[in-house]
């Protein structure tokens, strides 16, 4: 059926893992409904630790990355899509242990793929990607569980020039919060007030004091994007009844947690997943993005690069260099 560009990862004979763009086979894909030829991908922190070998992410190797992928269907064997229309694949399977969106084609089964909402171009949509439907969904979480824009307290957002983090304080600032944003990189406060932050924290200030029991209260609600110890010490300074949807673990997995904020402030810790949630949660989610919730300053959010550039973009976001989202072109 011919051959396609993809990013592959494989593993040497000593151990080390080697990433670079090679030839394949279409042949080669694996079992699936719908065949789709890539335009464009994103980079996430999950792709970096594919790439790098990670068997927590990716269990065998040679493997193509990418969990993200939005393009146009080349074939299909089932009556919900037909060749020509435009999809996008976020989640599941996708660039974990089936060939990602860091190839020209992918194939999958039907029930991954959502037909791309009129409101939004391919390009955008993974100028979002994953990045973009876990910060909807945290705000969406948030908001059921009472936050509100009239709130006269700030929303805080960790990991704040991460994809999440970055599209998070835009989307929250778009709907009318006073967005505190929280990063450890001191030369991405204008790039984060650009999105609309109305403050800027050092990461330090977060980290310090875990020991302590409660904080004073601060926020109106909280995004975290990085787990660990800032988490808790988020949720000790949450305002009574506030809630923090925590969908991230960059900064580590576990934390020390004592029950003091819960039962004195009846505050909430949400968890937020991306990957399992039902199909028509994700395309719930994709039709907000695409109109109520549309992005006006989506392109300050976004970095373009092809994919002979990704192996580079994939070391400084390992590196913690990488600010917003790094959007993939294929075509």
């Amino acid at each position: 059926m011919g051959s396609f560009k993809a990013l592959q990862t494989s593993e040497h004979a000593d151990g080390r893992f080697e990433t670079r763009v090679v030839e394949r086979a279409i042949d080669e894909l694996p079992v699936g409904e719908v065949l789709i030829r890539v335009s464009y991908s994103s980079l996430n922190y999950k792709d970096a630790l594919s790439a790098s070998g990670n068997r927590g992410v990716t269990r065998s190797f040679p493997h193509t990355p990418g969990i993200d992928a939005a393009g146009t269907v080349a074939e299909s064997s089932v009556p919900e899509f037909s060749k020509g229309d435009e999809v996008i694949v976020t989640g599941y399977d996708l660039g974990m242990n089936t060939a990602g969106g860091f190839g020209q084609f992918i194939r999958v089964p039907s029930a991954w793929v959502i037909k791309r909402p009129a409101g939004l171009s391919l390009r955008e949509a993974m100028a979002l990607g994953t990045a973009g439907l876990t910060a909807a969904l945290c705000v969406d979480k948030l908001e059921l569980a009472g936050l509100e824009p009239t709130t006269d307290a700030p929303v805080l957002v960790t990991g704040a020039t991460g994809g999440v983090g970055s599209i998070a304080v835009a989307l929250l600032s778009r709907l009318g919060y006073s967005v505190a944003a929280v990063t450890g990189k001191a030369d991405q406060v204008d790039f984060l007030t650009r999105l609309g932050a109305a403050q800027v924290i050092e990461r330090g200030v977060l980290q310090a004091g875990a020991e302590k029991p409660l904080f004073k209260e601060q926020w109106a609600g909280a995004v975290d994007t990085v787990g660990g110890e800032i988490l808790f010490n988020v949720v000790k300074s949450l305002r009574r009844g506030a809630s923090v949807a925590c969908c991230g673990l960059t900064a580590g997995t576990n934390f020390q947690a004592n029950v003091m904020p819960f039962i004195l402030r009846g505050v909430n810790l949400l968890g937020v997943d991306s990957v399992e949630i039902p199909l028509v949660v994700k395309a719930s989610m994709w039709d907000r993005l695409s109109v109520q919730w549309k992005l006006p300053n989506l392109d300050d959010l976004v970095q373009e690069i092809s994919l002979e550039e990704l192996p580079a973009a994939i070391e400084r976001i390992l590196a913690g260099q990488q600010a917003g989202r790094v959007l993939v072109r294929l075509d």
